[in-house]
């Protein structure tokens, strides 16, 4: 009898099936480091504890995305072990602030199968809720992955894909009960630019580019204890169809987000992320660029300091956006554009 793990293929998903995954994991401050060294974050709240106390945090809180990372790497051996690629996400939702020294386990949820019609590959959907220490909820997304066939002539089960919400309505938004804007300091903050200032179809060169190295998204993915193989193993992957190991697809959402701040500035907390699609694969060596458009602004209920903006970034390698590189008529993406992410971020009102 074997022990190791070779992970699930398609075949072996049932629809409903609960999966409770291994291993919990206590982020520190020294996570919280890393993920700023990796990334070079700059938004406020995360940066600093003195900053988030003045709006009535006991300290800073690690970066959302930080927390979404760890909670998807937690589901990665289970789920996405023998994916091909990881396809897209909606109807995520930040519930509660992540608090260094807290513990975040994740349980999934098979929401949706449908195999591919080379048979060779399937996708497979699932909803991902991840839990602190007490058992509170702290964030729950959906996302859905290419996984390979273990054998091409397995059976099938009907194919089933869920209905999704388009976005996370904004009186769904979550803020932590404690939160304020008070005491909020633009100028420390790094931007003039509040919620008043944002208009409805407004486009943002984020302007900056940021070069991808091996070692920077190894040592990422290796942070969230992600184990997929194909951001790994040089051996098997140099012998696939691209060649080459693929950077796990939430680095780039992390370096997109560190990006923005550049025209983005007070964006201060990520609340939801409405869907997202990796439309093209990224390689290291490649620069990535960004810009993003204001979709939508709404008041936050019973919140007059701050209000919520709706952002789509899109991400470009090699390709800077002045020009706002965009998919076509025809609905498909030029070959340099990676990511199209669709979210709501808190920002303060004047």
């Amino acid at each position: 009898m074997t022990k190791t793990n070779s992970g699930n293929f398609f075949e072996d998903f049932k629809l409903g099936q609960v999966i409770r995954h291994a291993t919990p994991r206590t982020l520190t401050a020294g996570d919280a480091a890393l993920y700023l060294a990796l990334y070079g974050s700059r938004f406020a709240i995360p940066s600093s504890d003195e900053f988030a106390r003045r709006l009535g945090y006991n300290r800073a809180p690690v970066d959302e995305l930080l927390a979404f990372h760890v909670v998807f790497g937690k589901s990665v051996p289970d789920i996405s072990l023998n994916a091909v690629a990881n396809l897209g996400y909606a109807n995520c939702q930040f519930l509660a602030p992540v608090q260094p020294r807290d513990t975040l386990t994740a349980v999934s949820e098979v929401i949706g199968l449908k195999e591919n019609s080379d048979r060779k590959t399937g996708v497979v959907y699932v909803r991902t809720r991840g839990f602190n220490q007490t058992g509170a909820e702290v964030l729950s997304y959906v996302r859905w992955v290419m996984v390979r066939k273990a054998r091409e002539d397995a059976p099938a089960p009907p194919p089933t894909v869920p209905e999704l919400p388009a976005a996370v309505a904004g009186a769904d938004l979550r803020l932590p009960d404690r939160l304020h804007f008070d005491g909020y300091d633009a100028g420390l903050a790094g931007s003039a630019h509040l919620w008043d200032d944002y208009a409805q179809g407004e486009r943002i060169d984020h302007v900056d580019g940021m070069t991808v190295e091996e070692s920077d998204h190894m040592l990422a993915t290796r942070l969230f204890q992600n184990t997929a193989k194909v951001h790994f193993n040089q051996y098997t992957e140099g012998k696939g169809r691209f060649g080459r190991r693929l950077i796990y697809g939430g680095h780039v959402i992390s370096l997109s987000r560190a990006l923005s701040f550049n025209g983005l500035g007070n964006a201060a907390l990520v609340l939801a992320i409405n869907g997202g699609r990796h439309v093209n694969p990224l390689f290291a060596g490649s620069t990535v660029f960004a810009w993003s458009e204001i979709l939508d602004r709404c008041d936050l209920p019973g919140r007059r300091d701050c209000g919520a903006l709706r952002v789509r970034t899109v991400a470009t390698k090699d390709l800077p956006c002045a020009a706002f590189p965009d998919k076509g008529a025809d609905g498909k993406y030029p070959e340099n554009v990676i990511l199209d992410l669709d979210y709501w971020v808190a920002m303060p009102r004047r």
